[in-house]
């Protein structure tokens, strides 16, 4: 736009419609990937830990009855490098425990589950649940 904001298109067609734009839910979630995902990014920076790819997948669960709000949202964080798992780990509670305001404001209705998985340079793999947020409290495991 002309006045420096950023135009966001959206469709109210059922997802999975090809070459639709992503309903309002499905542009929350994308809210949840990109705020995490900067919170992230920037930690791992901090801790001088170097990924050659980052990637967050969000899916949610809704509720069958109006107005069908979230009942459940997982994220995983995919990334590959070379990247402690504890740093990755520790970034991922931050985030979600501390720093993502579109966390803590979907957090406020629903369990929030944030998971990673981590590639190594060398081909080894490692993965786990980092916290679950969500209306009763924030738990780190």
């Amino acid at each position: 736009m002309a006045d420096g904001r950023t135009t966001v298109a959206m469709d109210g067609e059922p997802a999975g419609n090809p070459g639709q734009s992503p309903g309002p839910k499905e542009t929350l979630l994308a809210a949840l990937a990109g705020c995490t995902a900067m919170d992230v990014a920037s930690i791992l920076r901090k801790k001088r830990q170097s990924a050659d790819a980052y990637r967050v997948d969000v899916s949610a669960e809704s509720a069958r009855q109006h107005p069908k709000r979230f009942v459940a949202v997982w994220v995983e964080h995919r990334v590959r490098g070379e990247v402690a798992a504890e740093a990755l780990r520790r970034a991922i509670e931050l985030s979600a425990t501390r720093y993502c305001p579109v966390n803590a404001m979907i957090s406020a209705s629903c369990a929030v589950e944030h998971s990673y998985r981590l590639t190594g340079t060398d081909g080894s793999e490692s993965s786990a649940v980092v916290a679950i947020t969500g209306p009763e409290g924030s738990q780190v495991l």
